[in-house]
């Protein structure tokens, strides 16, 4: 029987190429993302391209009904759900203070209450059958202190390696994917400007997806993709976390015409 796989934020960027590569290895797909037309589009494509079964479960997932709606099919064991890819997230172009509060609960609801329920409800299966993974996209940015986008991101990865503990008596396998730059629309959705950015720290999707999947392999509990980024992660970690606090304050400043 194959695997099925539920990945949230499916329609582009990481989630759509979760979904390729978890397609090329013959798996079942259950693609979530609040863009119906662009979930049907990859759906046909990966149907077309790799033959196996792809449901297309359209949802806002800020949205109480429809994070129900989600909850429920990865709490289905009639049609069991066997990996669950949290990926779904956005950005703000400013830092915290300057940001409306009712935008800052929108994204720390999508990026720390949306994971926490989904993953809730796929755990009494996965530790039924004895198998199965949860993979969290967290990010570089929950290295540093770099408002609420880096401390859910800080949760998610935490949150990923306590679960990992939990779930390893059970067979259960859990990942924190921790990619810096990647070349999706993240950025331009969040009115990022990152024009000046070096071609060198730039990630491909599918790169990251990739060495996921390996370190998923190896159960691993953390995949952070590329070398910098690997010397990055290394360094912050040893780094006082004043000495950091104080670099990154340096950089942070209010945008242009806003006030705290």
């Amino acid at each position: 029987m194959p695997t099925t796989v539920l990945i949230t934020g499916a329609s582009a960027g990481l989630g759509a190429a979760f979904a390729r590569a978890f397609a090329a290895k013959g798996c079942d797909l259950v693609l979530v993302a609040r863009d119906k037309d662009r979930l049907e589009a990859l759906a046909a494509e990966l149907a077309r391209e790799n033959g196996g079964t792809c449901e297309v479960l359209p949802a806002d997932l800020l949205d109480p009904a429809a994070l129900a709606t989600v909850a429920d099919r990865l709490a289905d064991t009639a049609r069991p759900v066997d990996v669950l890819v949290n990926n779904a997230g956005f950005g703000l172009p400013a830092p915290y203070p300057y940001n409306p509060v009712e935008d800052e609960e929108r994204m720390l609801d999508l990026l720390v209450k949306v994971p926490l329920r989904l993953t809730h409800a796929l755990l009494p299966g996965l530790r039924e059958r004895r198998r199965g993974a949860v993979l969290n996209v967290s990010s570089v940015a929950g290295l540093l202190p770099t408002g609420t986008y880096g401390a859910a991101k800080a949760w998610i990865t935490a949150f990923s390696e306590s679960l990992r503990v939990d779930m390893q008596p059970y067979g259960v396998r859990v990942l924190a994917v921790v990619p810096g730059f990647t070349r999706t629309e993240f950025q331009e959705r969040a009115g990022m400007d990152v024009s000046a950015l070096r071609d060198a720290v730039w990630l491909e999707p599918e790169a990251v997806v990739a060495k996921a999947l390996r370190d998923l392999a190896l159960r691993r509990p953390i995949s952070v993709t590329g070398r910098h980024y690997q010397a990055y992660a290394f360094a912050v970690r040893h780094l006082p976390r004043a000495f950091v606090a104080r670099r990154m304050a340096r950089d942070r400043r209010p945008p242009a015409g806003r006030t705290a």
